[in-house]
């Protein structure tokens, strides 16, 4: 299907928002505090804070330029706010109030008059009229001064980047690291928010994309700082529909109890944090105004820094299980109850907040296992509690990579039961809570799970415990092999999978991405577009992109299928012409050149085209009357140009040289990078470092022979266009080659078959032009 990465709108739909619109405020804050921001009105928002330490500062932000949204769907930036005034109605409760030192200030970083970066302090009790903690503020930015009273430096007003709004809690000490006697939690609600003046609108990209079929994943730890209106006018304006899964995170909705100058997760006063609580609330909300339907994941694992010590995978050496993201998270042990009875009190609460906003329940169990420390490869099996669960005294493994013995191939299987227990008990728990019908989907990585390196692990982290029907629905994604290109480990991925778990296609959903550093957008997006198509045409009805952050970032634009007349004017009849083309056939190929000649007479030109166009006249290879009617009947067949078809070209069929017997070292395909198993077939022109590469799309049935390293090999599928997949990758350097016979993708060049039989009686051969079609790479 079609995609776009868009860059920037051009001519797209747009409307107007007013500037400061509550939607697109955004929060930050240092850890561990939390902060969240939902919209309660048109023209309101609404903060919670819970601060842990003196020094801890959250800050409601308005950013000049949008820097989170879709390039189709942001605000347009406008630094210039000289002679707009901004308004609204402040209360709040909990931080320390508006006229008090340290109190509410609206910091503007930007430039001055002279280009100079810096930053102004603006009081906004020196702007407001009522109480410390009920009042209205106006803030007309071309007479704002900064200062603690007035009359202070004057702004500039003209140059601004962006501008938050201090919230600190009462005992705040700058930069201090000591912790409060006592959790603070705090709150400030802005209403009537309006602004005034000049520049008081923004363009804002509108520009709503057609529903495509296919699904969106979100995650809290991506998305806490904004709000939950602007996820889902995103989500909806880019043409996602049906479910969202939401990964409600590792590091942002936990409760905290201090320990030893440290903060761990706690239950007391319930599982999640206020600010999670409402905006999961909101977002739970606007996806059910929406028409969309979460699916709420949680995974196994935890922020280390606030993770239980004893709840921690751990390996033999005692090393705690860790992931490479920085900070870590933890690997929470399937066999630690505590653990265990957190999640499934997490898993709870969510589901309480899904059935308060009417919504069916859905969960996600997300990517459990039993973790192997990357570079040694040694498992997670002996924390304190796996090995209790083990038996007390477990077989040592210290490397998945080596050859197990039997004691430890058992214990492989205990394990994987273990863990199929504990989703099972947090799949029991979540049925329990929605009170009612709930469906559970459980989602593995089975780049991973199925490592060839590590092929004992799939013992532990792909139980027979979870085969169907375990599970709802089983989610896989296997986005390191796609972005590599490991076609084949792909595949073999699925097959394997099914005959382990069982789960009937209908019962399967496939994630496709995702790209981690923008730099390789223009690489990985194809690819993850692709396997979008490829998991729908393999029956997999629900198929989603991980994830939306990304998305708008790249501006991966995913666009909706052509309508059905279109499908059938762009169509190919994998049908050969009929008729034998004779020696009076013509074929002419054709570039596309530039040529603009200089007042000097010198030339310069332009190649339009990569690859050359071939153009067929096939009438005079046309021998007698019933040849004519064949032509006839297979042109209506076709609708004219409308379908697509194959020539066998007399003059050029063969990868070796134009005619010559093919053989399976004929064209270099590609070499090897240990991963990459998919290569299209390509026939090169002419020598030296740059020859002419034309694709080849259409290669004859049984004609297409491959080597790898110079050695012939049947380990292989042919996939449609020319692509040959390989069983396994071929290791750095390798040359891939093959050999093949083809034909040509033409269609008619026009609408009309000018046929004459009293002509042809003369001797005249009619014209009958084909021209090539370019088909996808």
């Amino acid at each position: 299907m079609s995609y776009w990465l868009a860059s920037r709108r051009r001519g797209q739909e747009h409307d107007h928002i007013q500037r400061f619109d509550p939607r697109f405020w955004t929060v930050n804050f240092p850890r561990p505090m939390m902060a969240s921001v939902v919209t309660t009105a048109p023209d309101a928002l609404r903060v919670t804070c819970e601060f842990h330490h003196k020094g801890e500062l959250a800050g409601l932000i308005w950013e000049s330029k949008d820097t989170l949204d879709h390039s189709l769907h942001a605000y347009a930036t406008d630094r210039d706010y000289a002679h707009t005034v901004l308004s609204f109605r402040w209360r709040s409760g909990g931080l320390i109030a508006l006229d008090a030192v340290n109190g509410p200030t609206l910091t503007i970083e930007g430039r001055d008059a002279s280009g100079t970066p810096r930053a102004w302090y603006v009081r906004l009790w020196n702007y407001a009229k009522g109480s410390p903690e009920d009042a209205v503020v106006t803030l007309p930015f071309s007479s704002l001064e900064s200062g603690f009273s007035l009359p202070g430096a004057p702004i500039h007003p003209s140059d601004i980047d962006r501008m938050f709004i201090s919230l600190v809690p009462p005992g705040y000490v700058a930069g201090s690291d000591e912790a409060l006697a006592a959790q603070a939690d705090g709150w400030v609600e802005l209403s009537n928010i309006t602004c005034d003046g000049a520049r008081a609108m923004l363009e804002i990209g509108d520009c709503m994309l057609p529903e495509h079929g296919e699904q969106i994943a979100t995650a809290y730890d991506d998305c806490f700082n904004q709000t939950p209106a602007r996820l889902i006018r995103q989500i909806r304006h880019l043409g996602y529909r049906g479910r969202v899964v939401h990964y409600v995170g590792m590091s942002h909705y936990f409760r905290l109890e201090p320990l030893g100058g440290g903060h761990y997760v706690s239950l007391a006063g319930g599982a999640l944090n206020d600010a999670c609580a409402a905006w999961h609330r909101a977002f739970a909300e606007e996806a059910a105004a929406a028409g969309f339907e979460p699916i709420w994941s949680l995974s196994y694992e935890l922020l280390d820094a606030h993770c239980w010590n004893d709840w921690k995978q751990r390996s033999a050496d005692g090393s705690p299980a860790q992931t490479g993201w920085e900070p870590p998270s933890a690997l929470l042990s399937p066999a630690h109850a505590g653990a265990m009875g957190y999640l499934r009190q997490v898993a709870a609460a969510f589901v309480q907040i899904a059935r308060d906003a009417g919504l069916p329940v859905r969960f996600q169990i997300g990517e459990p296992w039993w973790w192997v420390m990357p570079g040694s490869f040694a498992p997670c099996l002996y924390d304190d509690a796996a090995r209790a669960a083990f038996g007390g005294d477990p077989p040592l493994i210290t490397d998945m990579r080596a050859s197990l013995d039997t004691a430890q191939i058992n214990l492989l299987d205990e394990a994987g039961a273990l863990l199929a227990a504990s989703t099972a008990a947090l799949a029991q728990a979540v049925r329990d809570a929605a009170s009612g019908e709930a469906e559970v989907l459980l989602l593995a990585f089975t780049p991973t799970i199925l490592d060839g390196q590590t092929p004992e692990l799939e013992r532990a982290n792909l139980p027979t415990g979870w085969a169907y029907p375990a599970f709802d629905r089983l989610q896989l994604e296997d986005y390191d092999w796609l972005t590599a290109g490991a076609e084949a480990r792909r595949r073999a991925a699925y097959a394997h999978v099914d005959a382990r778990l069982g789960y009937p296609i209908e019962r399967q959903d496939y994630f496709a991405g995702f790209v981690l550093n923008a730099e390789d957008a223009a690489t990985y997006w194809p690819r993850i577009d692709a396997a979008l198509d490829e998991a729908k045409a393999r029956g997999i009805a629900h198929r989603y992109v991980w994830a939306l952050p990304q998305v708008a970032r790249d501006g991966y634009t995913r666009l909706a299928p052509p309508p059905k007349p279109e499908d059938e004017m762009q169509a190919f009849d994998d049908v050969s012409y009929p008729l034998a083309l004779g020696t009076d056939a013509s074929a002419s190929p054709e570039f596309s050149t530039t040529v603009l000649v200089t007042a000097s007479g010198h030339e310069r030109r332009t190649a339009q085209w990569a690859d050359a166009r071939l153009r067929f006249d096939v009438g005079p290879g046309i021998r007698s009357e019933s040849e004519l009617a064949t032509l006839a009947a297979f042109f209506r067949a076709r609708h004219g140009p409308a379908r697509g078809f194959r020539l066998a070209d007399p003059f050029d069929h063969s990868s070796n040289g134009a005619t010559g017997a093919p053989s399976a070292t004929d064209q270099l395909l590609g070499t090897g990078d240990g991963e990459t198993t998919r290569f299209a077939l390509v026939k090169r022109y002419g020598e030296g470092a740059e020859p002419q590469v034309r694709r080849i799309t259409r290669p004859r049935s049984g004609s297409v022979m491959v080597s790898v390293g110079g050695e012939a090999t049947s380990a292989f599928t042919l996939d449609p266009l020319g692509q040959v997949i390989l069983d396994e990758a071929p290791s750095q350097g390798i040359e891939v080659r093959a050999g093949f016979l083809f034909d040509v993708p033409v269609r008619f060049a026009e609408d009309r078959l000018a046929l004459s039989a009293a002509g042809f009686a003369a001797g005249q051969a009619p014209s009958v032009s084909l021209i090539e079609i370019r088909e996808a790479a």
